[in-house]
């Protein structure tokens, strides 16, 4: 059993670092595209999804684990994670709108 917490803590510590990572990375996009630099925002994007899908991967793990009568301890561990995943796809989704919306606001540029 201890080895079945302690896998199951790496997993929820991936999850919260996926999410962080994708969080930051979202943010740094919106800046450059403060700056008008679209290219480089985009690439932090992309950078902000690839981190959420290796996060997501992670959380269905764990949800197809429960399913197949292995489940995860409940834990605040455990709630702080989906609350941090859940946060930072709401912020990059509101980030993602905002760069579109400075887009159509910015100057030509050449």
């Amino acid at each position: 059993m201890t080895t079945e917490i302690q896998s199951n803590e790496m997993e929820i510590f991936e999850i919260i670092s996926h999410g962080g990572n994708a969080r930051g990375l979202a943010y740094e996009a919106l800046t450059a595209a403060e700056e008008f630099d679209f290219d480089k925002a985009e690439d932090l994007i992309k950078q902000a999804e690839a981190e959420l899908n290796q996060a997501h991967k992670t959380q269905t793990k764990l949800i197809q684990n429960e399913l197949n009568g292995n489940p995860t301890e409940k834990s605040l561990l455990m709630i702080h994670a989906q609350d941090h995943l859940m946060t930072a796809i709401s912020e990059q989704k509101l980030i993602e709108h905002m760069i579109r919306i400075i887009k159509k606001l910015a100057p030509e540029q050449k």
